[in-house]
């Protein structure tokens, strides 16, 4: 059984920073791409950003040049780093491993339980 556990959201003021982890847990072999998606209410998810097991990064348009996605293949763990946070990026945010190799020999994706980052004055 893989579980994914995000920690380090919160309460932040615009212009602040936040810094969220998850760390992907279980048999796991390895992990293909693991990336970050985050829901607002009344609103779809979307893919905030993602990076392959090489290192390969995407970012959404609207976050580039302030949210720095990173990996530890070794630890099994992604990383977001927020900056210059806006009222807008208000939302749950999810951690998601796709392609997990565990050790029945089984592929899967994984989703995290969520955690919630409110930026507000």
């Amino acid at each position: 059984q893989v579980q994914l556990v995000e920690s380090g959201g919160g309460l932040v003021q615009p212009g602040g920073s936040l810094r969220l982890s998850c760390v992907a847990s279980g048999s796991i072999f390895s992990i293909g791409s693991m990336g970050w998606y985050r829901q607002a209410p009344g609103k779809q998810r979307e893919l905030v950003a993602s990076i392959s097991r090489s290192g390969r990064t995407n970012h959404l348009d609207s976050v580039k040049d302030r949210f720095t996605i990173s990996r530890d293949n070794a630890k099994n763990t992604v990383s977001l780093q927020m900056n210059s946070l806006k009222p807008e990026d208000t939302a749950v945010y999810y951690c998601n491993a796709e392609r997990v190799l565990t050790g029945d020999y089984t592929t899967n994706d994984y989703w995290g339980q969520g955690t919630q980052v409110t930026v507000s004055s």
